[in-house]
């Protein structure tokens, strides 16, 4: 039998636009930690914060995020209140990448989610690899002929 995690129910959340090792990371690092772990996916509409549009629709990430063995259950993120994601499916821990740790919204969600007993966990950011330096990767690259 394998040692009991700190976590029943973990939960993370993302656009997970062109999905890379880096996403995959994450989830792995989150399903170390709890037994069952809820990702939620952002919607296409949602995901407007980020100021373009993902390149794969949200169904298509929803499922990739679904056939990942760390992945118990997959929910639509339809805006960025994670307090009323914390009402809906009550989960004990928040994982998040550390390029939000020190901001002023996570230190007040911080203080928001400490009060109601539910621990926020930050994973190191992979530097190498986002869904924004691939889109640039993708613009700037030379055809191979062939």
């Amino acid at each position: 039998m394998q040692g009991m995690k700190k976590y029943k129910v973990g939960y993370t959340a993302g656009v997970y636009d062109m999905f890379h090792v880096g996403h995959l990371n994450l989830l792995r690092r989150a399903k170390e930690h709890c037994e069952h772990l809820i990702v939620a996916v952002t919607t296409d509409e949602a995901a407007s914060y980020k100021k373009v549009k993902p390149v794969i629709p949200f169904e298509e990430r929803a499922e990739i995020i679904g056939a990942i063995r760390y992945t118990d259950k997959v929910v639509a993120q339809e805006n960025m209140d994670k307090i009323a994601a914390w009402k809906k499916h009550r989960f004990d821990v928040m994982f998040v990448g550390d390029d939000w740790q020190n901001t002023s919204k996570w230190a007040k969600l911080e203080e928001e989610f400490a009060a109601l007993g539910v621990d926020i966990v930050y994973f190191p950011y992979t530097k190498e690899v986002s869904s924004t330096i691939l889109r640039e990767k993708i613009k700037t690259q030379t055809p191979v002929e062939g």
